[in-house]
This record gives structure tokens, sequence and C-alpha cells, in this order.
């Protein structure tokens, strides 16, 4: 039989290799896929960032900015983005955002309770 190790965090004190932060969040970040690999080198750069999922998804809604292939079909294709953060940092996040990378963004953002990690 095999015994799994579970290291478990609870928020507002985790450990990541650059310290320990309180308040922390999961920042969603929805995009268009032209902005794909200018995020993604965005966020490699910044220093609070250890680390992001990224996944394809599709939007539905807003009729008024979908292409006319987008409406027949009703869906968007979009990119989507998971980053934990401390939450403080998320204006500044955004804010670089929409200098360096572009504005074809929907963010919203969750409060993080917990954290872990199965060894």
């Amino acid at each position: 039989m095999t015994t799994n190790n579970v290291t478990n965090g609870s928020f507002p004190d985790v450990t990541f290799k650059s310290g320990t932060f309180k308040n922390s969040t999961l920042l969603v970040l929805n995009i268009s896929p032209e902005l794909e690999e200018d995020l993604v080198d965005y966020l490699l750069g910044l220093e609070g960032v250890e680390g992001f999922t990224s996944y394809q998804v599709y939007g539905h809604g807003e009729h008024g900015r979908l292409s006319l292939r987008e409406q027949v079909t009703g869906r968007r294709r979009r990119m989507q983005y998971e980053i934990m953060l401390p939450e403080e940092g998320v204006a500044a996040l955004l804010q670089g955002l929409a200098e360096d990378v572009g504005t074809d963004v929907v963010y919203w953002q969750h409060p993080l309770t917990n954290f872990g990690r199965l060894n």
C-alpha cells in the first residue's frame, strides 16, 4: 500500500519559494488568444508570480462583441489563466497587463482559503 504525504498550508499563511504571504487570491484572466504569447512572457517576468495555469475556454454572451461566425456558433474562443498571488499585488499586475499586453482581458478573483500539494 502506498502512502501519500500531504503538505498543506491554510491561507493566509502559505509559504512559497519567495516567502510567505497573507490575504492570497486566485486571479482569473480570460483573454483573447492573440494576447497569449505576450501574456505568458509578461507573467513569467513578474517576480511575485511563481507559476500559473492556462487552458482554452469558450466565452458565451455579449453578442455585440462577437464576429458573425462566433454569433452563429454561439461561442468565442478564449484563453484562461489562473494565478495565485497576494491580494495586494492584483492592481499592479492588472495595470502592467493593460500597459504591456493589451486590454481584451476579462478578470475576476477569488479569495483562497486553502492550498496544498499531494506528494
